[in-house]
């Protein structure tokens, strides 16, 4: 099977990480609540034919959190409202399986994944947060219930996408005939955290369902993976044979769960700092670093430097098997944009990142199999 091309998303960070990145001057210091400033990105992120916006998540703050957790938008509602501006890109928002509801959460997925005619993602995230705990009323959860917990989930949420198969709705009007009843199937799931009858209120979308994501490298955590995520992210680990032994075990466990590896993608979160040249790319870490207290800097990162620089590292990590896809992170105001005119080209000529967009869905932009409805099969 030919390998498939570089796939790049961008997380959406608001005022960015850190304490300070807020008060750089050209950023809003609202822009975790402005909208335009999101819609602003989000048009850039898919003039530079990236795959994925990136939504992450934080149910309980505190005055201790970084500014870009305490004044944000929750994620559903955000990607429904930015995939009426756009028209390609993927949309992927973090709902944690260990406080949320899985007939919830399946049923706002399957309505982002509709309302943007197939182009959602679910991020996939376990959590043990005591204070995230006392606001969904899940205070008797240890750390051995994590992943139990959310291999149900997972598996609720995807016989929920699966509750109508794709002909099922006959809607004739002449005949009065609108579902076949057949074709229509409950759950009926009874596990040790949770118990849904179903079904879900909502066709599957033009993608099937939504791509779905995880994030970890525990052997709990591979094992869950192993059946169910199509993209497995392992941070911003900046060692990239410990990425590619971590990816062999990952693929390994895939192929023994009965899946194909090459439906699994490797993603990596990429904090980049580029300029036009390396001095460039010099001056905006000494901007951010005039922003920290005395004597802190900003730590050492392999995607620093030239576009040339950057492009090469991508193209190491991409060459390696240890990056499908790569989500750039908002380290400086300008890294979007600076990446799509400075990096996304060497890219191309390259040829390893595209130049039109392949589909309207996520999944036919990602190189991802359309998953059969398991009633039809």
């Amino acid at each position: 099977m030919s390998k498939r091309q570089l796939k790049i998303g961008y997380i959406m960070d608001g005022v960015g990480l850190g304490y300070t990145s807020w008060r750089h001057p050209n950023l809003p210091s609202d822009a975790g609540e402005n909208i335009d400033f999101q819609v602003m990105e989000a048009k850039m992120a898919e003039s530079g034919k990236f795959d994925m916006l990136f939504i992450t998540d934080l149910s309980h703050i505190g005055p201790e959190n970084m500014p870009t957790h305490l004044s944000t938008f929750e994620g559903v509602s955000l990607l429904s409202a930015l995939s009426m501006v756009t028209k390609n890109i993927g949309l992927g928002a973090t709902i944690a399986t260990s406080f949320a509801d899985p007939f919830t959460a399946a049923r706002q997925l399957a309505s982002l994944d509709k309302i943007s005619h197939g182009r959602a993602a679910w991020n996939a995230v376990t959590s043990l947060d005591g204070s995230m705990a006392n606001n969904f009323s899940r205070s008797h959860i240890t750390k051995s219930d994590l992943y139990p917990m959310q291999k149900e989930f997972l598996e609720i949420v995807e016989g929920l996408w699966d509750s109508y198969e794709d002909d099922a709705f006959i809607r004739d009007k002449r005949s009065g005939i609108f579902l076949d009843p057949t074709k229509m199937h409950p759950i009926n799931y009874s596990g040790d955290y949770f118990s849904v009858a179903g079904p879900l209120p909502i066709t599957r979308s033009p993608q099937g369902r939504p791509v779905i994501i995880q994030v970890g490298t525990s052997e709990a955590f591979l094992n869950v993976a192993a059946h169910h995520a199509e993209a497995v992210m392992m941070g911003d680990a900046t060692e990239l044979e410990y990425a590619k032994r971590f990816i062999h075990v990952l693929k390994e466990k895939v192929k023994a769960a009965g899946r194909s590896p090459h439906n699994v993608l490797a993603t990596r979160i990429v904090h980049a700092i580029v300029g036009e040249t390396e001095a460039d790319a010099r001056r905006k870490v000494d901007e951010l670093e005039r922003l920290l207290p005395p004597y802190y800097r900003m730590p050492d990162n392999p995607f620093f430097g030239s576009a040339e620089q950057v492009a090469e590292e991508i193209e190491k990590w991409y060459n390696s098997g240890a990056m499908d896809l790569m989500l750039l992170r908002q380290t400086h105001p300008e890294i979007l944009q600076d990446f799509i005119k400075y990096v996304v080209p060497i890219l191309q000529e390259k040829g390893i990142f595209r130049k039109e967009y392949e589909s309207n869905t996520l999944r036919g932009n990602l190189g991802l199999p359309y998953p059969q409805n398991r009633y039809s099969i």
